[in-house]
């Protein structure tokens, strides 16, 4: 089917993904923007996969403070090259992350980031509550893996979903800017900080380290 000029300029400002790739998404979905965009997240999900191999020893650091003054963030966001650092695209993205940093306090940025023994006390919790609600073994597991789903939708910063658009995760948003780039894109480390609250270590931050270089 034909699809038009003003179609993909739409959905291109939807995904941030290319404006080929959302034409082909487009005609793939036979002009139905909610499917091409699923299939935009899928292919930036493997294309993210693909390039994650590649060093990514560019990028920026970027702060973000909220108004009022009472909450900042620091974000350090890489990529391959010092040319993508200083695009629109990217420095967008890491303001994006640092403004989300500040809204939704995640605790890690990836899952594989939670400590072995807090993901063992949430299962314990979610087993517990399980078996006391008299559900049997084999469903008691799948309601495990439920739970755990829902938690790190909670904690994990790639995994949350997008402040700004509640139907991406901050992963596929970064994803949509690794496919538009066509380079790796990943987070490296972030700090949040909030008058009144003391300096917490968060996974892959570095909060306590700026703190003890002001100090």
């Amino acid at each position: 089917m034909s699809i038009s000029a003003q179609q993909v300029k739409q959905l291109r400002e939807q995904t941030g993904a290319g404006m080929m790739e959302c034409k082909a998404a487009l005609q793939e979905a036979a002009g139905n923007f909610e499917e091409a965009a699923v299939i935009l997240r899928k292919k930036g999900l493997a294309a993210a996969a693909k390039r994650a191999t590649r060093t990514a020893s560019e990028g920026a650091v970027v702060s973000y403070v909220h108004p009022g003054g009472k909450i900042g963030v620091l974000i350090e966001l890489n990529c391959e090259t010092d040319f993508v650092a200083k695009t629109p695209e990217f420095q967008d993205l890491a303001k994006d992350i640092a403004m989300h940093v500040a809204a939704m306090d995640p605790r890690y940025i990836r899952q594989e980031d939670i400590p072995a023994e807090v993901l063992e006390q949430e299962r314990e919790i979610y087993r517990a509550k399980a078996k006391a609600s008299g559900k049997p073994a084999n469903v008691i597991e799948k309601i495990i893996e439920g739970q755990l789903t829902k938690f790190y939708s909670e904690v994990c910063l790639y995994d949350q979903p997008f402040v700004k658009d509640d139907k991406v995760t901050v992963g596929q948003r970064i994803s949509a800017t690794v496919i538009s780039t066509k380079e790796n894109i990943t987070l490296r480390r972030f700090a949040r900080f909030k008058v009144g609250e003391g300096t917490q270590k968060r996974s892959g931050d570095y909060a306590a380290e700026v703190a003890a270089q002001l100090n």
